[in-house]
């Protein structure tokens, strides 16, 4: 095979997996977002966009978990999962609603709202975030538990310290003190 049929069978084998993805997408999309509840006890996503009449599925991804609705426009009818703040799901357990009224409606996991794992529908007219901004965006806002940037600014030092350390044993050797006897 030469250079330009290896190309040419490249580019279309190309096109078809990307058209195909596109049509996967499209797909997916038509039947409206799903947020999964997490093991690491938040929302994936945290805050979903979508049009009047979209219906946002919930898909259990860990145990032990449920929707409680916190906050919603006038006139929404959302009540969250079936047995309110006590009934917990499992594993596998699907929850749908269609959202109708435009505005925020906030949600939580009732057991594990103190770690943080609340949400937020937003219902608005493009079914997308605002464009434009450009502000600073908060850590929660990404999706990312704080604890997860201690973290990291906790490893950032220790490697830090390590190469300290590093550095002046290089330069000055071990102290006469540390070695055992001759």
């Amino acid at each position: 095979m030469n250079r330009r049929e290896f190309l040419r069978t490249a580019g279309g084998a190309t096109a078809v997996a990307g058209a195909v993805s596109a049509s996967g997408s499209a797909a997916a999309q038509s039947g409206g977002p799903e947020v999964a509840l997490l093991g690491s006890l938040v929302f994936d996503p945290a805050e979903v966009y979508v049009s009047p009449g979209t219906t946002v599925t919930w898909v259990w991804e860990s145990d032990g978990h449920n929707i409680v609705v916190d906050s919603q426009p006038e006139g929404a009818n959302w009540e969250g999962t079936e047995g309110g703040a006590s009934q917990l799901y499992d594993t596998g357990y699907e929850y749908s609603h269609t959202f109708e009224e435009l505005g925020e409606y906030e949600y939580v996991c009732a057991p594990h709202r103190q770690a943080g794992m609340v949400g937020t529908v937003v219902v608005n007219e493009s079914g997308a975030p605002p464009s434009g901004g450009g502000g600073e965006v908060e850590p929660e806002e990404m999706g990312v538990p704080i604890q997860a940037h201690f973290v990291g600014i906790a490893t950032i030092l220790a490697i830090a310290v390590s190469l300290m350390f590093t550095f002046f044993l290089l330069k000055y050797g071990e102290s006469p003190h540390a070695s055992g006897g001759n």
